[in-house]
């Protein structure tokens, strides 16, 4: 392996990925999309979101479980309850981390 190979490699990857992404943006008025598949596309961003924040909240030190000495887990739940009430970002961020940092300055 020499030292260009992980760049290549890199670069492979990131115009794999590209591609990918824009098949979805340029082809997505010529192709027809079943109605079916529609309607299932609307819920992605909300699973990956959740694919993405999960296992920041509930993996602590390495370790995953449930553990309600985490602060993370009452911010998120109580983040998650804004966000629900309120339909606001920006409010739904301000208070889950507002509540994480107040746990955490209680030593929670």
């Amino acid at each position: 392996m020499n030292d260009m190979t992980p760049w290549i490699t890199f670069a492979l990857i990131g115009l794999g990925t590209f591609a990918i992404r824009l098949s979805f943006i340029e082809f997505y008025g010529a192709l027809r999309i079943p109605p079916m598949l529609r309607r299932a596309l609307v819920y992605v961003p909300a699973s990956v979101l959740a694919a993405l924040v999960l296992p920041a909240v509930v993996f602590k030190a390495g370790q995953p479980g449930i553990d309600w000495s985490n602060p993370q887990i009452p911010a998120a739940i109580v983040a998650g309850l804004v966000a629900w009430r309120t339909r606001s970002t920006l409010l739904t961020l301000a208070v889950g981390m507002g509540v994480l940092w107040g746990l955490q300055y209680l030593g929670v």
